[in-house]
Order: C-alpha cells, then sequence, then structure tokens
C-alpha cells in the first residue's frame, strides 16, 4: 500500500498552513472532528465525495505519528 502520509501536506497560503488532504482544502482536523465524535467513515465519505477511504485513514496515521511524540509541555486547554 502506498504511503498513507503522502496524501497530507501543508502550504502557509492554504488554510494558514494546517495539514490538509492533498489537493484539497479540507483540513486534517476537519476529518479527525468528525471522527471524533462519532462519524463513520462512510457518512464523512457520503458528506465529502471528494474524498477517499485512503484520506481518512492518512488523516488517522498522521494523528497517531503526531500522538507518538514526546511532549514536555502542552495545555491541551488552550487549542
Amino acid at each position: 500500500m502506498k504511503n498513507l502520509l503522502s496524501r497530507i501536506t501543508s502550504d502557509p497560503g492554504i488554510c494558514n498552513g494546517k495539514p490538509i488532504i492533498k489537493g484539497m482544502r479540507i483540513t486534517v482536523a476537519t476529518v479527525l472532528g468528525y471522527m471524533a465524535s462519532g462519524e463513520s467513515m462512510d457518512n464523512i465519505l457520503e458528506a465529502y465525495p471528494i474524498l477517499e477511504k485512503e484520506d481518512l485513514l492518512a488523516c488517522l496515521e498522521f494523528a497517531r505519528k503526531i500522538a507518538d511524540k514526546s511532549i514536555l509541555s502542552y495545555d491541551l486547554e488552550a487549542s
């Protein structure tokens, strides 16, 4: 399977530099927010027909990579 993370990119001129799905203006945070609220992949794909299942999996992989980093101090309430 192709590297899922190759589907994620960021550009300071698009969505204020937030990580997005390559070629789209859909942020990783938007997709993860839907998933965190309990939306199924099928419902997300229906709402965003431009997305593919691999895009959603790439967002999860991106989140996993970020969560695996050591954080010395981070205020989750500030976000």
